[in-house]
């Protein structure tokens, strides 16, 4: 069962800084930093992030840039544009995203993914 969203950063928002969030975060703003959440993280498709996710499940629909480590699924919508590397243990690649980088897909602990930013 799905939480409902708890955090919420509006379009036309700009924030520069690390985020932990207890629950769903979900960001049509812009975010200039790394985001931890126990929950689901949504970037909406004006959503734009420049660093790293941590969290259970992710749904991008927006630009991410940086290193994304997910639980469970994590989801690219048709309007993602994505420059990261990413480790989860489903993946849900949508017709007309855009995925650069490497992903580490099963089992594996998030945990064991090295923090090395693209560059």
């Amino acid at each position: 069962m799905e939480s409902p969203v708890r955090n919420l950063i509006g379009t036309g928002t700009v924030i520069k800084g690390d985020i932990e969030a207890n629950g769903d975060m979900r960001i049509d703003g812009n975010l200039i930093g790394s985001i931890k959440s126990n929950g689901k993280v949504t970037i909406g498709q004006t959503g734009t992030l420049e660093g790293d996710i941590t969290c259970k499940q992710s749904e991008i629909a927006g630009n991410v840039k940086g290193i994304i480590l997910t639980e469970e699924l994590t989801s690219l919508k048709a309007t993602a544009r994505v420059e990261a590397d990413l480790t989860t243990k489903q993946l849900l690649i949508e017709v007309g995203a855009q995925f650069i980088g490497k992903c580490v897909m099963g089992q594996q602990s998030t945990v064991a993914m090295p923090k090395q930013k693209l560059g």
